[in-house]
């Protein structure tokens, strides 16, 4: 992929949200979350959504979560809706953690999505979760 067909990020910084993101250089998006507040949860989903939406070809995305000490029902209940929308099936997931506690609610994001959903690893170190996400990408049938 080039740099010319990079979509736009769309993206608009909040101060009043625990979560950035930037466009990866494969077309993906990094996103770094400080909080998983209600107003958080919110944005990320309407954000996360929209980008749904519009997935026209196998995305590559990393969520760092390693400043996240736990996931609440809401936040788990947010990922589980996101993860089994259809168009998820499109995604490859990297998701960076701290802790036992977030490795274990994301099991269960995982277990309780659609299994046509997206494809997702759990990672504590960076370089492992950029190796993972770098293989090819194949279409989840």
């Amino acid at each position: 992929m080039t740099e010319s067909e990079i979509k736009p990020l769309n993206w608009k910084p909040d101060p009043n949200v625990g979560y950035t993101v930037a466009r990866r250089p494969d077309g993906g998006m990094n996103y770094t979350f400080t909080d998983v507040s209600h107003a958080t949860l919110m944005h990320w989903r309407d954000f996360a959504l929209q980008h749904l939406y519009n997935a026209d070809r196998l995305t590559r995305n990393r969520y760092d979560l390693r400043k996240i000490q736990q996931l609440t029902d809401e936040a788990i209940n947010v990922a589980i809706e996101a993860n089994s929308d259809p168009a998820a099936r499109n995604i490859r997931l990297a998701v960076l953690v701290s802790s036992d506690a977030i490795r274990v609610a994301l099991e269960e994001i995982l277990a309780l999505s659609s299994p046509t959903g997206v494809e997702m690893g759990i990672f504590e170190e960076e370089e492992e979760a950029e190796a993972w996400l770098n293989r090819p990408l194949t279409l989840v049938v």
